[in-house]
């Protein structure tokens, strides 16, 4: 069996370095296919197969990793399209592009699978959502799931939902990361150096995660926890609900998933 990908950037880099270092698939059965010649070489020194184009990896592969922008799946959906076969499976990786979408661009109904990772799967501590069209079988959903769950955890869900998870799983960690460059900038102005700040906060992320998963308490109790009455963080808490945070949060959130929507068109 060959997997291929079409697009090789990061987060297609750190699928496959994971399928290889943990056994899933060996280097020598994926191939690649990227517009830039120097990553096709790159992988190519790392045993895997190089494409030339898109539908030369269409025709070798039997299962085809779409990793590309949603902004460029018209025109790959187009030459993919030349060496298509109803048996081939596609799995999409891009934000907004349904099962639907990818069938309907390839004019075949080929089984897809649509997966939404986060930028965590980098380091092995991805979340990621996936669900599936009703072509594909319980062997390949589970081949593919087992793909991601060596990189993080992956959860199952109806494709209906697939839109707005985004905005928990994939667009979160970049709140995070801005809440924490705030905690370490304001850290700064008082005092505290950067290096130990980034330290303090991010431990304090780990054990605020580990809490909420592991505690049994719910986010409301937890805070309730945190805060002594007439205390610090009360005063803390105050200024972040005069601003509305939870609001803005929302609203976010609600913007991620309108713009997920508008690139599946």
């Amino acid at each position: 069996m060959i997997i291929g990908f079409i697009g090789a950037g990061n987060m297609a880099g750190a699928i496959i370095n994971n399928m290889v270092s943990s056994g899933i698939h060996p280097a020598g059965q994926i191939m690649v296919y990227d517009i830039l010649k120097d990553k096709r070489d790159a992988f190519q020194k790392k045993g895997l197969l190089a494409a030339g184009s898109i539908p030369e990896l269409v025709k070798s592969c039997d299962i085809i990793f779409l990793s590309v922008k949603p902004q460029n799946f018209v025109e790959v959906l187009e030459e993919a399209r030349k060496e298509v076969k109803k048996e081939k499976l596609f799995v999409t990786i891009a934000a907004g592009i349904s099962t639907g979408y990818v069938t309907r661009l390839l004019s075949c109904d080929c089984p897809v699978i649509r997966v939404m990772p986060n930028t965590p799967l980098l380091i092995g501590q991805g979340a990621t959502a996936i669900t599936r069209s009703e072509d594909v079988t319980d062997k390949e959903f589970a081949f593919i799931q087992s793909i991601f769950a060596s990189c993080g955890t992956v959860t199952v869900l109806d494709e209906s939902k697939m839109n707005a998870v985004i905005s928990v799983n994939s667009t979160s960690p970049a709140y995070v990361y801005l809440l924490a460059k705030a905690v370490i900038e304001g850290g700064a102005k008082q005092g505290i150096d950067t290096d130990t700040s980034l330290k303090l906060f991010c431990q304090a992320l780990i054990g605020s995660a580990e809490m909420m998963l592991k505690s049994g308490y719910t986010p409301d109790e937890l805070i309730e926890m945190v805060s002594s009455p007439g205390g610090t963080t009360l005063k803390a808490l105050d200024v972040f609900y005069e601003y509305r945070f939870e609001e803005m949060i929302d609203k976010a959130m609600l913007a991620c998933t309108k713009r997920a929507e508008e690139l599946g068109r």
